[in-house]
């Protein structure tokens, strides 16, 4: 093995070799065990979030690979239809073409061609980490098999009466010219103004207190013209009077009721509230309650009508209420009108008066526009019919959501589920298998000849196809069976579905988790008729944070790429990677500032493993994670701690006459005539059984913190810190029987290979690299690691005296190692160390381990006491005296100056920070990471101070 681990030297030949051998694909026997990728988009990069899902993943499918089930973690992409769509149109902008210029079909084409040339890079990335999926089944959402699963399910939603056309409130994107859904809509907090606006009363009727008006406040003034009621509360005294009375809406001279509503908050502006059912969610629910008219006032471009659209709260068309607006805000932008507006209230003497306001403003997360409500003719899933035997499932265990507490969430939302709007006015995507005659007639069918045959229609009748695109989570929805080969009944449908765990974040659950068990308990059935779910389990993982727990965004200049951490990346790649594409050149600067500060020399190169085994090791159930790299620098030491001891190991055991044969033909802990076991050996293995039960039990309830945790602890402490230095005594002792020599090259052989598969399904590559050398010294045979059996507790081989025997030897070396410490006596000077007890079983532990004691603490003797004890500093192990005579170890005159010199030293740092902060004017002037920097430099200096007095005073008492 060379000296050094170097990942990079190992990791891509690694991949590459398991990939082109099928490593990763379904090995045909055992129990099936399936998960199904959360599909990245095709325009996406690698984030931190990929890293730690695809970390969780490959970790549960290498786990139950080596358990012996037939695993398949199918991967994928999805079209991403906006996002997409929007990167390929920025590209023709860039060329002084749009869209429209190409047509549709041929910018679909250049679509696809965006897609083959770079639309893959992140399954590339995906490789990097080592994920274990099997890409010769990798989908697509718009390939042929996905489309057609796509088409079927929207025909037979609609046959069975769940799928329908109707004009509802959708978030409308003015700039993209589309609908989008809840998770694409940002709010975001900007400081604005409320407006307090006069409503005349009509009739000759006054308030309680004599106004001939009554006051609403609005955010949006330019909706106004779509009003149709205003609301009260109906507990309101000020305004039970008016309820069932009108307003005549300015400017418009509109009559509108005066209703009431439980909406309405008494104690928000004035109580009254201007009701807008086509452009607000919340007045389109009062709309709907007491039937009020949606009035639209804005075109697809979110500019004013020169005439309103006036429907029924049904959607369909209201013929009775006349739609006329006032022609000086024809054409104008809606921000621009809302100017106008205030303007002629002011004019008319019915602006009451202007507040300053904090709001939230919903827009575009792609477009940055702001989104607005608006009423438009969309295709919608009835969803409450779906949306019962998805809570069922839930309710009745067959899904279990992982923590249990998500599950609360998910209740939450599927019990007040509302339609969901699957249509999308864009080019890309799955076209809405829907058709128009002349005559306005819908016909769906999966295409044009069906629909035809189904409905009569000869060729004479002209028919156009909707030019809707349906919502991308729709295909996603059908994810875990589509992708299996759905509509068909295929062996891969019957033999890994239902799958067994999704992994995923809690922000979406509604958008796609739900939507997956509502679609696969509609479409899927189980030999008996029963519905069937999409997966068992649904892991909910937090958000990937900085360290200081703050959300990772460009803005920020606190993302980290999974990439640079495994690379590395100098300085100034990094500061030009953040500050890559920024317009604010203070936003930049700032950036650029705080990348420097806190990476002076960039980002070291990690490795693939050391990332994966950070996110598990933070993957705590359910909460947020903040990204270490502090722990990340310990995990690559960890990486180099198991390449040490691999190499210790090797250089002991692999020229060895008594390897090959003899140490793989038996198994560990059983003492026979050709080898023989030490304490240490027997206690190791011990220790094995018990992390692989802590390991199993971790994987079990999807701790793979605690899994990662038990790993770590077992091979860096117990086995490299402790039993590799206890097997020195035995390996370099002349006087050793070839049986102590075999019993101790065999366990470390063994207890070694055993810890790289219990290590291997959370870091793949280093486990590979050293399994290949060790498995034939160990008796194993295969080609990989990743095919071998994961290691199960053998119950037998736990030794508890060994444990208990071991556990004395540790504390008595470390109390010696403590008094070296505070001796200042040098770790190579050899000792004599005295014990004293009333324990016989001390006395006994000692006699059996004085080799390992006096090799491991270097002693010149260890002996019990017998008569007055020497003038010794001491430690208690248990009950019993650890003792070290001082004579001739140190000059306790020399030491004592030296400990003074240190002691008055610190002495003037304390004064000296002590006078500072005592000063009021640094303390007030200072900036205050300043003034945090001299506290715990005077905390520091004090906590010193205070150990080395404790020396001084041990010393001082020989």
């Amino acid at each position: 093995m060379e000296k050094t681990y170097n990942p990079h030297a190992i990791e891509r030949t690694w991949y590459q070799k398991w990939e082109q051998n099928g490593y990763f694909k379904p090995s045909g026997s055992g129990d099936p065990y399936c998960i199904m990728i959360p599909p990245p988009n095709v325009t996406g990069s690698l984030h931190m979030g990929h890293g730690f899902n695809n970390a969780i993943m490959d970790s549960l499918i290498r786990y139950h690979r080596m358990k012996g089930h037939n695993t398949l973690w199918q991967p994928g992409c999805d079209h991403a239809g906006i996002a997409t769509q929007m990167v390929v149109e920025r590209q023709l902008g860039a060329q002084g073409v749009s869209r429209h210029d190409l047509g549709r079909d041929a910018f679909i084409d250049k679509i696809w061609e965006w897609k083959e040339e770079s639309g893959g890079t992140i399954t590339n990335q995906i490789r990097r980490l080592g994920s274990s999926v099997d890409w010769t089944r990798e989908r697509f959402t718009m390939d042929d098999g996905l489309s057609e699963a796509v088409k079927e399910a929207f025909v037979r939603l609609h046959q069975d009466g769940l799928i329908y056309r109707g004009k509802r409130l959708v978030n409308w994107d003015p700039k993209f010219h589309t609908a989008i859904s809840d998770l694409e809509v940002e709010n975001i907090d900007e400081k604005g103004n409320l407006w307090h606006f006069r409503y005349p009363l009509a009739d000759g009727e006054t308030t309680s207190e004599g106004a001939d008006h009554i006051i609403v406040a609005t955010t949006r003034p330019e909706t106004m013209l779509g009003d149709s009621a205003v609301a009260v509360h109906p507990e309101d005294e000020r305004y039970q009077a008016l309820i069932g009375k009108f307003v005549t809406l300015p400017l418009v001279n509109r009559r509108i009721p005066i209703v009431a509503d439980d909406y309405v908050d008494r104690e928000f502006g004035t109580g009254c509230v201007k009701i807008t059912p086509a452009h607000d969610f919340n007045d389109y629910e009062v709309g709907k309650r007491h039937n009020l008219p949606l009035i639209n006032v804005l075109d697809r471009d979110a500019a004013v009508l020169a005439q309103a659209e006036v429907f029924n709260i049904d959607g369909t068309h209201n013929s009775e209420l006349d739609g006329s607006l006032p022609q000086n805000y024809a054409g104008l932008d809606r921000f621009v009108a809302r100017k106008q507006i205030v303007a002629e209230f002011d004019q008319l003497g019915l602006l009451e008066k202007v507040d300053d306001h904090a709001l939230k403003v919903p827009k575009g997360d792609r477009s940055g526009a702001v989104i607005e409500p608006w009423l438009t003719d969309q295709w919608y899933v009835s969803a409450k019919e779906l949306a019962k035997p998805a809570i069922e499932a839930v309710e009745n265990g067959d899904i279990q959501f992982v923590p249990k507490q998500y599950e609360n969430m998910y209740f939450a939302w599927m019990r007040d589920i509302q339609d969901w709007c699957i249509s999308r006015q864009l080019w890309w995507g799955h076209r809405i298998p829907a058709w128009y005659d002349d005559a306005g007639n819908v016909y769906v069918g999966r295409d044009e000849a069906e629909v035809r045959r189904d409905n009569n229609l000869g060729d004479d009748v002209a028919l156009r196809q909707d030019d809707d695109v349906l919502d991308t989570w729709f295909s996603s929805a059908l994810w875990t069976f589509s992708t299996l080969g759905w509509p068909e009944n295929t062996d891969a449908l019957k033999h890994f579905h239902s799958t067994d765990v999704l992994v995923t974040g809690f922000d979406i659950i509604f958008f796609w988790v739900a939507r997956m068990i509502m679609m696969t308990l509609h479409f899927i059935k189980n030999d008996d008729g029963t519905p069937q779910v999409p997966f068992k389990y649904v892991y909910v993982h937090g958000l990937v944070r900085d360290s200081h727990g703050h959300k990772m965004s460009k803005s920020k200049g606190n993302v980290l790429d999974p990439l640079d951490l495994i690379d590395g990346i100098d300085l100034e790649s990094l500061v030009s990677k953040r500050t890559a594409n920024m317009m604010q050149p203070q936003l930049a600067a700032k950036i650029e500032k705080q990348t420097r500060k806190e990476f002076p020399e960039g980002i070291a190169s990690y490795g693939t493993d050391a990332l994966r085994f950070t996110f598990c090791s933070l993957a705590s159930t359910g909460r947020d994670i903040k990204f270490d790299m502090g722990r990340m620098e310990g995990y690559r030491n960890f990486c180099n701690k198991i390449w040490n001891a691999a190499r210790y190991v090797l250089m002991n055991t692999e020229q060895q006459d008594d390897n090959g044969n003899a140490i793989g033909a038996l198994d560990c802990g059983q003492n026979g005539g050709e080898l023989e076991l030490s304490l240490a050996d027997r206690w190791i293995i011990s220790r094995l059984q018990r992390t692989e039960q802590q390991v199993e039990k971790a994987m079990a309830e999807f701790r793979f913190d605690l899994a990662s945790q038990a790993i770590f602890e077992f091979v860096w402490n117990e086995y490299c810190d402790w039993y590799l230095e206890l097997s020195k005594p035995v390996l370099w002792d002349e006087n050793a029987t070839e049986a102590q020599l075999r019993g101790t090259r065999r366990t470390l052989v063994r207890v070694l290979e055993a810890a790289l598969r219990l290590a291997h399904p959370f870091m793949p590559y280093i486990t590979e690299e050293i399994w290949q050398r060790l498995a034939p010294l160990a008796g194993k045979s295969g080609d990989t690691i990743m095919q071998q059996a994961f290691p199960l507790a053998d119950l037998s081989k736990i030794d508890e005296q060994a444990e208990a025997d071991i556990e004395w030897l540790k504390g008595t070396i470390v109390g010696i190692r403590n008094i070296r410490g505070e001796m200042n006596i040098s770790p190579a000077k050899h000792i004599d160390v005295l014990f004293n007890g009333p324990n016989a079983d001390d006395q006994a532990r000692l006699d059996a381990n004085r080799q390992f004691l006096t090799k491991l603490a270097n002693l010149s003797s260890a002996q019990w006491l017998e008569g007055e004890a020497p003038l010794a500093a001491t430690q208690l192990v248990g009950e019993m005296e650890v003792l070290v005579p001082m004579a001739g170890l140190i000059d306790k005159d020399a030491e004592l100056a030296r400990l003074q010199k240190e002691l008055d030293k610190l002495g003037k740092l304390i004064k000296q920070v002590e006078g500072k902060l005592g000063n009021s004017k640094f303390v007030d002037n200072a900036p205050e990471a300043v003034v945090a920097k001299e506290r715990t430099k005077l905390e520091d200096a004090k906590g010193a101070s205070a150990k080395l007095q404790e020396q001084y005073d041990k010393i001082a008492a020989l």
